[in-house]
């Protein structure tokens, strides 16, 4: 079971993922969190460096699409503003959204990769799919209930997994 919660990269933040490197690894498309990854919690407002790092992606040929668990206007407004499609309700860890996601990428999973800050849900969804899998450390504090329960788990077991 650890063998799924571990992410093939660790990274302090979306900023620290270096295309190159996911050029060099032959990654194509990237499937992106929104919460805690692409902006704060429940927020709308994206950072000028988040919006050139995409711009850099999309210049160096990467596809990307946003995966959320969340519904609503928010996800959309975040994804036009990146000018990316989007899954919202997602319903990580399940398959049907990044097979989805897979699609929408036109590619295949050995292709892609996932970037997210939970590993209960975007890093065990990618690695059961057998995508390159990047954790992120949450943008914020603030957290949906239900993930704040979620992240006294993963505390427990990060050192296992970080070995």
């Amino acid at each position: 079971m650890l063998k799924l919660l571990k992410p093939n990269l660790f990274v302090n933040s979306l900023l620290e993922v270096s295309v190159d490197q996911l050029k060099k690894i032959g990654i194509k498309g990237l499937i992106i969190d929104l919460d805690n990854t692409i902006t704060y919690w429940n927020d709308r407002r994206i950072t000028p460096e988040v919006e050139a790092w995409f711009a850099n992606l999309y210049q160096h040929g990467i596809r990307a699409c946003i995966v959320s668990n969340n519904r609503g206007d928010r996800v959309d407004h975040v994804a036009r503003t990146l000018r990316v499609p989007y899954i919202s309700g997602a319903g990580k860890p399940r398959r049907r959204a990044f097979l989805r996601a897979l699609e929408v990428l036109d590619c295949r999973a050995e292709e892609a990769g996932v970037v997210g800050d939970q590993l209960f849900t975007d890093i065990l969804g990618g690695n059961r799919m057998g995508l390159y899998t990047i954790l992120v450390v949450p943008l914020g504090p603030r957290e949906f209930i239900g993930t704040r329960f979620i992240r006294k788990v993963e505390r427990i077991i990060m050192p296992f997994i970080k070995q």
